[in-house]
């Protein structure tokens, strides 16, 4: 009669199949920060998607009969057909008459926008320039010296001078604030291109006379995308607070184009007896660069492998 056969703890442990990595996408969903983050940034963008749905009268209507109304008030105002309308004014309204309230959702528009080009922008240049200095040894002092120069001046300061030289308007304030983002996106790419260029991988690709542009397409670029998206989301939430910035000091858009930033400059004056011309729009400039901030942190935790090895 045979003895039973028996297992060892050891022998079980191998044959239990090791549980299953979470991806990135689930990763990304189980983080608190992303999903708060992404779900404000949505709300923004959807606000500002339907603005025309949503304003209770034209953001440029000056009303003088109905100037410095507070929130909830109402005001009656003549339509393009002649009649006498009734306006609800939910944030109330400026020293012009014109509401709040609309000129807060068309200017997420703005806003938004502005912030989206100056990161896709910064990125594309950035990117560019960083693959050249940190692949091309020859290039890499030039390029860097002309960035140090760059990132030696405050950005604030050096966005007011590029504005100071245009004429102001939505391009040159895109342009203002993308000329001091580019330094910073270069040394990222660089940092990463000097680490990657040693590898193994890419020694061979260049031995076996892959050509550069599909080695640095094939081999480099792939290991910049990690960084680049969440050094994106930094830099939108930079420049809409640049923008609001430059908007306040009457230097950035031009005020017949509600923004954040130009709704609270015509604001301030009368501060402290009509608190709610700065109060609204600066509670969604600061949601919104809270938002976008906390979906950097959230991807910068899930896509770094340095902070998930610490977590």
């Amino acid at each position: 009669m045979t003895a039973p056969a028996t297992t060892t703890p050891l022998a079980d442990a191998a044959d239990t199949p090791a549980p299953a990595k979470p991806t990135v996408w689930r990763k990304l969903f189980r983080n608190p920060a992303v999903l708060t983050g992404l779900a404000i940034v949505l709300v923004m963008v959807f606000i500002g998607l339907i603005a025309p749905l949503i304003a209770t009268s034209d953001p440029s209507a000056i009303n003088p009969a109905a100037r410095n109304r507070l929130p909830m008030a109402e005001s009656s105002m003549r339509a393009d057909d002649g009649t006498r309308i009734t306006v609800k004014h939910w944030m109330g309204t400026d020293t012009l008459g014109r509401d709040v309230f609309s000129r807060v959702v068309y200017g997420a528009r703005v806003s938004i926008f502005i912030g989206v080009a100056v990161a896709a922008i910064s990125i594309g240049v950035g990117l560019v320039v960083g693959l050249l200095a940190g692949y091309f040894r020859w290039l890499d002092s030039v390029i860097m010296r002309i960035m140090d120069g760059l990132m030696a001046i405050p950005a604030i300061l050096l966005a007011i001078a590029v504005v100071s030289l245009s004429r102001a308007g939505l391009l040159s304030v895109i342009i203002a604030i993308v000329v001091p983002e580019v330094p910073r996106v270069v040394r990222l790419v660089r940092a990463v291109v000097l680490s990657v260029r040693e590898e193994p991988y890419v020694e061979a690709a260049r031995v076996s006379g892959t050509p550069t542009l599909k080695l640095l397409i094939r081999h480099v670029l792939p290991n910049t995308v990690a960084p680049l998206i969440v050094q994106g989301t930094f830099i939108c939430a930079s420049a809409i607070l640049v923008e609001a910035i430059l908007s306040f000091l009457g230097i950035g858009i031009p005020p017949e184009i509600p923004t954040w930033g130009n709704i609270m400059a015509e604001g301030r004056q009368l501060f402290r007896v009509f608190p709610h011309n700065i109060l609204y729009p600066g509670i969604f400039l600061a949601l919104t660069v809270l938002a976008v901030n906390m979906l950097g942190d959230g991807l910068r935790d899930t896509l770094d492998p340095k902070m998930e090895k610490r977590g």
